[in-house]
């Protein structure tokens, strides 16, 4: 009996030590469920979630222009503190020391540089252009810093720096103190390209070759081919100027990718990515341009001086490369309507009609047809496709047709040819090479040709419509999280990892443009795709620098970026790469695991960048987190 009893005691002992147990563990559990979701909670105020990084609109109007004389960016008096009370800030810190490779040349608090290098652009620098062979242009092109040249400081804003003015305002009006050069100004004082007043510029429109401005010259060229039926969205402007021909083209909702080199016309690409307009540092030279083949729906050049006519029509061959089936080639300038111009432009009229006929020739050899030409204004068109075409290839044997093992797409320092891309297989004489495209706006969300065609491995209609939807719950986190998204605060967007342009497609509805990088190393070159939906970007290794002046992106989207180049270049120069391109009070976010991120942030506060650690927009128990950071306000020294 008493084995018994004691048994029984045994028993109740160990239900009530399994109870106890269960209980705790209830608790546990509880408790953690409830402080996330309290952590996960997003503030619903503006001033609350962000305006505490020293982005608010006001305070930072106010700041630009009471701080004129600041020299200290150790100086923290000009951006908020981030609260640790913050609701959706996450540390780790105590949890995640990382041992960080850093070189001996790495070092955590980042100096700035000297004010000699406030415009510096790393692989355009025009002193280590001077080595290079002046042949085609060469010592014009991209020649990046060896490991011996590399800074590892911070590129200084000018001192009086003012945050630009917000679009549409920015189109006519640029702030003097942030690019301080008159030479345009004076040099094209008769053209209208930018004039002075007072602390300000103006930007009244015109161009060399349309005195009228380029708003009436855009009308002009309407007249004859069709801009505004959506039919055509993406433009290359070669020898841009100050890009106001894609400024105009932006309210007929075509943007354009303008370029110009970094040459004895100061700050062209500087003055048009001040004034909100897509540009890029480049030149055609003895590359090919940084874009797959058949990009835009029109290519324009404006008095650009580019020998077309050399080479064989090299470089016309390179603009039919990256031109889609049935695009434009607008041409004015030399030679077209030389009979008008010739005593103008200094040249005899035998040397302008022999460039004429030049041009004329490569044209043909194309298999371009002559839209027409009328006044200042010469227009082709690419075919739709090559039927027709390699019927004519068979008298017509030059330029060749390029290797069938040549990459179409590859246009990251791959030397042009004086060959014909060949273009997708037609059918019949009426079908798209390479498939037809949904007119704009249908086409951002449209499947586009490459994903339908099966070029993208692993990519299918699927897919796609999947990453849009992501995306789409991706901007709405980021309205709450950084609420000044859709008050017009980031007119100039970078995404460094575009993938599939779901970024940019998402922020259609903000007055913004997106840069759309898709970097070399990345596992899928869908760089083509992005611009089947309507949008441009480039290629770029991000272990280079990025061809553009300094201070000319408000906001950078970095999603997976780092664990792509973690094991191939040094981190740091990557960040110092971002701070040298964002304009200050910019935003960046990145995107990638706790790891990655919590190396970034220590780097990136010996930068003065203010950041914070937020959950994942679908919870805490998401392993990628985002890293939300805003660089500093500060200037360098007055002279």
């Amino acid at each position: 009996m008493a084995k018994e009893n004691s048994s029984h005691s045994l028993a109740e002992a160990k239900r009530k030590r399994l109870t106890w147990i269960l209980c705790v563990s209830g608790l546990c559990i509880l408790s953690y469920v409830l402080g996330s979701w309290q952590t996960n909670t997003v503030p619903t105020s503006s001033s609350e979630a962000y305006s505490r990084m020293g982005c608010d609109e006001t305070s930072t109007t106010t700041r630009a222009q009471t701080t004129q004389t600041q020299t200290n960016p150790s100086s923290d008096d000009t951006s908020s503190s981030l609260s640790s009370s913050e609701p959706v800030e996450l540390d780790f810190e105590s949890h995640h020391k990382l041992e960080l490779k850093i070189t001996n040349q790495t070092v955590k608090y980042f100096e700035p540089c000297d004010m000699s290098l406030s415009e510096y652009t790393p692989c355009e620098d025009r002193e280590r252009g001077r080595r290079f062979d002046r042949n085609m242009m060469k010592y014009r092109e991209r020649h990046c810093p060896s490991k011996d040249e590399l800074l590892y400081c911070l590129i200084p804003p000018p001192p009086n720096y003012k945050i630009p003015f917000k679009w549409p305002q920015s189109r006519d009006y640029a702030w003097y103190d942030n690019i301080p050069h008159k030479e345009l100004s004076i040099e094209k004082a008769i053209q209208n390209w930018i004039q002075v007043e007072g602390e300000r510029f103006r930007f009244p429109g015109g161009g060399t070759m349309f005195p009228r401005g380029a708003d009436a010259y855009i009308d002009d060229i309407a007249r004859l081919i069709p801009l505004t039926d959506g039919a055509i969205r993406t433009a290359i402007d070669t020898g841009c100027g100050v890009a106001s021909f894609g400024a105009y083209l932006l309210k007929r909702d075509i943007v354009a990718m303008s370029f110009a080199p970094r040459d004895t016309h100061e700050a062209q690409v500087q003055f048009a990515l001040e004034r909100g307009v897509p540009a890029i540092i480049g030149i055609m030279g003895s590359r090919r341009l940084p874009y797959p083949a058949r990009a835009f729906d029109l290519a324009h050049c404006s008095r650009c001086l580019i020998p077309w006519f050399q080479n064989d029509g090299l470089y016309l061959t390179e603009v039919d490369r990256v031109l889609r089936p049935g695009g434009y080639w607008i041409l004015s300038g030399p030679p077209i309507n030389w009979k008008k111009y010739w005593k103008g432009w200094e040249r005899s009229q035998e040397d302008l009609k022999q460039e004429q006929d030049s041009i004329e020739d490569a044209a043909r050899s194309l298999c371009w047809k002559k839209v027409t030409e009328k006044g200042d204004l010469s227009i082709w068109q690419k075919p739709i496709n090559h039927v027709e075409c390699n019927k004519l290839k068979r008298v017509h044997k030059t330029p060749p047709l390029c290797s069938k093992s040549d990459l179409p797409d590859f246009a990251w320092y791959k030397d042009l040819e004086s060959c014909v891309t060949p273009l997708p297989e037609a059918n019949s004489p009426d079908e798209f090479a390479g498939g037809a495209l949904e007119d704009w706006p249908n086409r951002a969300f449209a499947v586009p040709p490459r994903i339908i065609g099966g070029t993208i491995p692993d990519i299918n209609a699927e897919k796609f419509r999947e990453d849009n939807e992501v995306w789409k719950e991706r901007i709405s986190y980021y309205k709450q999280i950084m609420p000044e998204l859709s008050r017009g605060r980031f007119r100039n967007i970078m995404d460094m990892n575009a993938y599939l342009g779901g970024f940019a497609a998402a922020m259609m509805k903000y007055p913004s443009w997106v840069m759309n990088v898709v970097p070399v190393d990345a596992e899928k070159q869908t760089l083509g795709v992005i611009f089947e939906r309507g949008f441009i970007g480039t290629y770029q290794d991000w272990c280079e620098g990025f061809s553009t002046y300094p201070r000319t992106y408000d906001l950078i989207h970095a999603g997976g970026l780092f664990s792509i180049y973690e094991n191939r270049c040094d981190v740091t120069l990557i960040l110092l790469e971002m701070d040298r391109i964002l304009r200050p009070e910019g935003t960046v976010v990145f995107r990638d695991t706790v790891e990655m991120l919590t190396k970034i942030q220590s780097i990136t506060n010996g930068m003065r960048w203010k950041s914070r650690i937020l959950d994942h927009e679908r919870g805490p128990f998401n392993p990628e987190k985002i890293l939300l950071a805003v660089k500093s306000y500060w200037t360098g020294p007055s002279s």
